[in-house]
């Protein structure tokens, strides 16, 4: 827990480390690799999923990211919440966030969902907050076949429909 006394300089900062993993999360749900790759140090460390996945540098890890979820078939959707984010000096932090995800993976007709925290480490480095470890370890993932809902349809897709329903109001 942070310690009393955080100065406004202090809350900015703080609020800057969030915007970072929101576009760590918004990049990964886009596939906006390209992005993505500028939020991470050269030497990151990343450990997905209780350390079933783990990958050292940034190559690897992008590398893992596209393979894995680079698919236009591969749905997904990261919600991060309730950060507790600690300076631990000028250039360098820690945060734990709350996580919910769904995932669709359309060529097998499955979704997973699941609920997780992940523990990030954050450096600042030419005046600009980066993340230098990130990882979760699930509470909880489910698994469920897409067909054995009845009528469930997928009618939007950010690659598929450009975004569009094809529900008309």
């Amino acid at each position: 827990m942070s310690a009393p006394g955080l100065t406004p300089d202090d809350l900015v900062e703080i609020h800057l480390i969030e915007r970072l993993k929101y576009a760590y999360l918004r990049c990964l749900d886009q596939k906006l690799w390209d992005t993505m790759e500028t939020l991470l140090t050269p030497d990151v460390e990343a450990t997905y999923s209780g350390g079933a996945n783990a990958h050292s540098g940034r190559d690897a890890v992008m590398d893992f990211l596209r393979r894995t979820m680079g698919s236009e078939t591969f749905h997904s959707s990261h919600h991060c919440h309730h950060p507790e984010i600690d300076l631990d000096g000028p250039d360098r932090a820690t945060g734990t966030w709350a996580l919910e995800d769904t995932v669709h993976l359309l060529d097998y007709d499955l979704t997973i969902r699941g609920a997780a925290f992940y523990e990030d480490t954050y450096v600042k480095v030419d005046g600009r907050w980066l993340i230098a470890a990130t990882g979760y370890k699930r509470l909880w993932e489910e698994m469920s076949p897409r067909g054995s809902i009845e009528g469930l349809q997928l009618t939007a897709s950010w690659w598929r429909t450009d975004g569009r329903s094809s529900l008309t109001g």
